[in-house]
């Protein structure tokens, strides 16, 4: 049987009780979970709690205007004891990657998430699929919960939701959401400098990347499939940090008459990081990722599969053009 989720008033008397909170997201961290894992921190800290924050790659350098951002920290070496932890954003338990290994003993755990994909794991749990961001889901727990809302935690709320609904243009955006965007508004977001320093700006080193990337793309399966690579030599070459690759894909994603585009990026562990996107629900790739251990939502998800790029890519790709022609037979 499913777990069904906790009230918003179960989860906030849980995070009063107790007062040594871990706060976490998945590895790879993009605006939602950073925005997330702030926000929750600052409302944590507001209630006079003792709050570490921590992620597997650590703060992406996108992020770093945002108010108190230096909260979010790579884990220790040394394990550290907790009452309480809270996962973000993360669908998967093992995605959190390498701070499990740094706590110390078992804390209670939350679960905060909107991934059809989501597991369900944890003693506490609000998954929301039809959501089209964590950070609107914790925005609502705030405000039902009566917790304090910081100006700091705004604006990483704001970030949250706007990078997770594709600055509120992906279909999963609702009224609600634009509402929420709106209330956030109101409470001091300068929407403008968010703007700027998320969607506008880049170092010269993406642009980079993008025509490495660019080099590399292939489209098959009467040009409906497109895909990108990314070896490690290339990445090594162009000094790439890890969120540099995030939101690459959908420059190829937008080409006219593709349906699904799929980044191929290989890791030093000798795995490949599988970036899957579709323009159309009837190529769901939250179950194409599925069957290669991975997750996420329809138009978006993603996976890692161990092999070589060449082996991975070309397992991926005919299981996408297998979806592609189910979905459309007679196209």
């Amino acid at each position: 049987m499913t777990p069904a989720n906790d009230s918003p008033e179960a989860i906030a008397e849980e995070l009063q009780r107790h007062q040594r909170i871990l706060v976490l997201s998945h590895m790879r961290p993009d605006g939602d979970a950073i925005g997330c894992q702030i926000a929750m921190a600052l409302t944590l800290r507001q209630m006079g709690k003792e709050v570490t924050v921590w992620n597997e790659d650590g703060l992406p350098d996108r992020f770093r205007f945002l108010p108190d951002s230096d909260l979010v920290q790579p884990p220790p070496a040394e394990p550290r004891a907790f009452d309480l932890a809270v996962a973000l954003d993360t669908a998967v338990f093992e995605r959190i990657g390498s701070p499990l290994r740094s706590i110390a003993g078992q804390p209670r755990w939350i679960n905060i998430d909107h991934h059809v994909t989501n597991t369900r794991y944890g003693d506490l749990r609000l998954i929301d699929a039809e959501a089209p961001a964590t950070g609107e889901i914790l925005y609502e727990l705030i405000r039902r919960a009566g917790l304090p809302l910081t100006h700091g935690a705004t604006d990483s709320l704001f970030v949250a939701i706007s990078t997770d609904t594709g600055s509120f243009q992906y279909p999963s955006t609702t009224a609600r959401t634009f509402e929420i965007g709106a209330e956030l508004v109101k409470a001091g977001v300068d929407v403008g400098t968010i703007s700027r320093h998320v969607f506008d700006t880049q170092p010269l080193r993406q642009v980079r990347l993008l025509r490495a990337l660019l080099d590399s793309l292939e489209l098959e399966c009467d040009d409906r499939l497109a895909s990108i690579s990314l070896t490690r030599a290339t990445a090594d070459a162009l000094g790439t940090l890890p969120d540099d690759t995030e939101n690459q894909i959908n420059h190829v994603r937008s080409i006219e008459g593709v349906i699904v585009a799929i980044f191929f990026e290989e890791l030093p562990d000798e795995k490949v990081r599988i970036s899957l996107r579709s323009k159309d629900p009837k190529v769901d790739v939250s179950r194409l990722a599925s069957r290669f251990g991975g997750g996420g939502h329809t138009l978006a998800a993603g996976a890692r599969k161990r092999g070589t790029l060449e082996a991975v890519r070309r397992e991926v790709l005919d299981a996408a053009a297998e979806a592609i022609r189910a979905a459309f037979p007679h196209a």
